[in-house]
């Protein structure tokens, strides 16, 4: 078998991750769906570490996922519009990366967060979590790792837990992307002596 059959071959069978981006993990989101594509439309291209020193906002990393995003097929339709982490009340919540504060405060008897994220395009990228006590006023500016709220108890989950949310403008996506690195990439192999093949 020759050195560029093999090549060939060990393309043809590795996971698609590995040879660009692709769907990253066992969510449907990936910083492709998230940070544009001439697909995609969301005008933002992927390249490098799509969030640099992101952490997650409960711990321990990482938190158990108690239900997954399940996006509605239209806006009024059933769905799950983010993710539910496990957390039990007077949990602190931390932003999981660098944002602003744009929303504090009560929505329909539960507290809820909200933090716009810089460079994220137009509309830009909103992440917010419910049912929370905020520790933080809008306006404020955040760093990943920044303590912003604590959990407070509610009736979201059967358990205590933190929903987690993202947005751009009116659309919701899955909140676990902000946890994606760079895709692996199958990097080229170097040259075999001549015995070799």
């Amino acid at each position: 078998m020759s050195f560029t059959t093999t090549v060939l071959t060990l393309a043809l069978t590795l996971p698609s991750g590995l040879l660009g981006p692709g769907p990253m993990g066992p969510h449907s989101g990936s910083p492709a769906s998230v940070f544009g594509s001439p697909v995609s439309g969301f005008g933002l291209p992927v390249s490098g570490s799509p969030w640099p020193g992101s952490v997650w906002p409960v711990g321990p990393p990482p938190p158990p996922v108690l239900r997954g995003w399940e996006p509605p097929p239209g806006p009024y339709a059933p769905g799950h519009r983010g993710v539910d982490l496990a957390a039990v009340a007077g949990t602190p919540v931390l932003a999981p990366v660098a944002g602003t504060v744009a929303f504090a405060g009560p929505v329909g008897g539960r507290g809820v967060l909200t933090l716009t994220l810089p460079g994220t395009g137009s509309p830009p990228l909103r992440t917010t979590f419910s049912p929370v006590a905020p520790l933080v006023a809008v306006g404020d500016r955040v760093a990943p790792g920044t303590p912003v709220a604590r959990v407070a108890p509610g009736t979201h989950c059967a358990r205590d837990c933190l929903h987690w949310g993202l947005l751009r403008g009116e659309r919701y996506l899955d909140p676990l992307v902000l946890m994606e690195r760079e895709p692996s990439r199958l990097l080229p192999l170097p040259p075999l002596p001549p015995y070799a093949y």
